[in-house]
């Protein structure tokens, strides 16, 4: 099974390298990526999760009604990606419930960062997938943490794939940098351990951020960005469905282990 999602969200990364940069400048970079995923998606008959932020939602319509409209989900991401703050669990859900008119089951906090797990209790989402169990220099150190799914005040934690022991993170950074052979060989060997796989993305990967050298993204985000991320996502789509893989989105993931057990 594969769980293929995509945190979307304004573009803010600009922000973090000194750049002052606007909501409007970020949507627009996101609503361009979203709309080369959507194709993409589409092209290949798959399904995915669309974390979204409620900025995104109020600010995207059109987009927000294709990705209804073309069968994908959309779970939470908080409500400004730049300023995360601890109402967002409550009030992103009740924005995204209203603009889409669809309960809101998932959540994931922006960065990956740690959210509250008894306000994702109360609020009644039924998953979290919040965590990788990796090692990122100066996000997060996760190695002691569960590397596969697991129940939590009665809420279903899903963390990002990582590889079996050495914990090496298969999450959007590696698909870029990664020589694609193996990126897929490693995408391999989680499924035959784990028997499914947890990815993610950002729409903002999927524009031509090398065409911008004012946003002073570092190489490594940079690199195979844009129609290359679109060709690099449609031969990893190609590659798992030539391997007999379904796509599910996260909701589906928690009601089929849900029910099994």
């Amino acid at each position: 099974m594969i769980l293929l999602s995509f945190d979307t969200e304004e573009f803010d990364v600009p922000r973090e390298h000194g750049v002052d940069f606007t909501l409007e400048e970020g949507m627009k970079v996101s609503v361009e990526g979203t709309r080369r995923i959507l194709d993409c998606l589409k092209e290949n008959g798959v399904k995915a999760t669309f974390f979204c932020t409620s900025n995104f939602a109020e600010n995207a319509p059109e987009t927000m009604r294709r990705i209804i409209e073309e069968g994908h989900e959309v779970a939470c991401h908080g409500c400004d990606h730049w300023k995360p703050a601890a109402t967002d669990v409550e009030r992103s859900k009740r924005i995204l419930e209203k603009i889409t008119g669809r309960t809101m089951n998932g959540y994931r906090q922006p960065r990956m960062f740690p959210v509250s797990d008894s306000e994702l209790t109360r609020m009644g989402y039924k998953y979290n997938s919040s965590l990788n169990p990796a090692f990122i220099p100066g996000r997060y150190m996760h190695l002691s943490a569960p590397r596969t799914y697991f129940m939590r005040d009665g809420v279903m934690q899903i963390p990002a794939s990582v590889t079996p022991w050495l914990r090496f993170p298969l999450f959007w950074l590696s698909l870029h940098n990664l020589p694609e052979r193996l990126y897929h060989s490693l995408t391999r060997r989680v499924l035959r351990h784990d028997g499914y796989f947890v990815t993610y993305f950002h729409p903002w990967e999927f524009y031509d951020l090398k065409e911008h050298p004012e946003f002073r993204m570092p190489f490594i985000i940079r690199n195979n960005s844009g129609r290359r991320m679109t060709e690099r996502l449609d031969r990893l789509v190609k590659m798992l469905k030539a391997d007999g893989r379904q796509f599910i989105t996260y909701t589906e993931f928690v009601n089929l282990k849900t029910n099994r057990s």
